[in-house]
This record gives structure tokens, C-alpha cells and sequence, in this order.
């Protein structure tokens, strides 16, 4: 099962990838503070770009991912959600529209086993047999 290790390896890198914690920005940008390369002032709106930064990274890399889903849902065949909201929806258009004429009276399960029992016990009569004539 390479194909799905492979997926896996890719799906946990981009989850590394994008998952930025916030103190993961600041701890970040507490280092460029310190190397000089942002000011003190800056700080704040880093660790904000950095988020939203990463919550469309997430947002993406989540989308990519349902793409796919979708399309190998889709090439095996597999029913999706919406494909059983419409079945349960026609079911129950079929189901209203006999409601609509008089249902059909279904015998008791008594009276019903007495008659499956008289017609267990009832003799069969045999079926005339044709005479074989034999001209040639």
C-alpha cells in the first residue's frame, strides 16, 4: 500500500506546512525583532499576517484535498450524500403519490396463517397427462 503511505507522507507535510500556531508567529517574529529585521512596533501585525497567512494556507491545502476525495469518490463509483438526499427524495415522491389511492387491507396474521394452513392440507388434484401415441 504504497499509494496510500505516499498520501499520507504528503497530507502530514502539509499539515506541518500550514498549521502555524500563534505562538509559533511570535516566537518567530520575537527573532527577527531580535536580528533587527522587524521593529518592535511591527510585531503585532506580523504575527496577524503570519495567522491569516496560515488559515489560507490551511483553507487551501483543505480544498485540495476535497477535490480529490470528490474525484476518486467519483471514479470508484461510491454514492455520495447528495446522491442519497435525492434517492430518499424520489422514494418519498413515489411513496406520497400511492398514498393517494386507497392502500391495500392486509389480512390479520391470524386469519392469514389459518389460510396458508388450509392451503397446505388441501389436496392437489393432478394434471391430466396427454396420451403418447407412437406413429412413425
Amino acid at each position: 500500500m504504497a499509494q496510500g503511505s505516499d498520501l499520507k507522507e504528503y497530507l502530514d507535510a502539509g499539515v506541518q506546512f500550514v498549521a502555524q500556531t500563534r505562538a509559533e508567529a511570535r516566537r518567530r517574529a520575537r527573532d527577527l525583532v531580535k536580528q533587527g529585521y522587524l521593529a518592535q512596533e511591527q510585531l503585532q501585525s506580523f504575527v496577524d499576517g503570519v495567522m491569516e497567512q496560515s488559515r489560507a494556507r490551511t483553507d487551501e491545502l483543505a480544498e485540495v484535498v476535497r477535490k480529490e476525495i470528490q474525484r476518486q469518490v467519483k471514479a470508484l463509483g461510491i454514492a455520495t450524500r447528495n446522491d442519497l438526499d435525492r434517492l430518499e427524495a424520489k422514494i418519498d415522491r413515489k411513496l406520497a403519490g400511492g398514498a393517494k389511492k386507497s392502500p391495500a387491507r392486509k389480512a390479520p396474521a391470524k386469519a392469514a396463517a389459518r389460510k396458508s394452513a388450509a392451503r397446505k392440507a388441501a389436496p392437489r388434484k393432478a394434471a391430466p397427462r396427454k396420451a403418447s401415441g407412437g406413429s412413425s
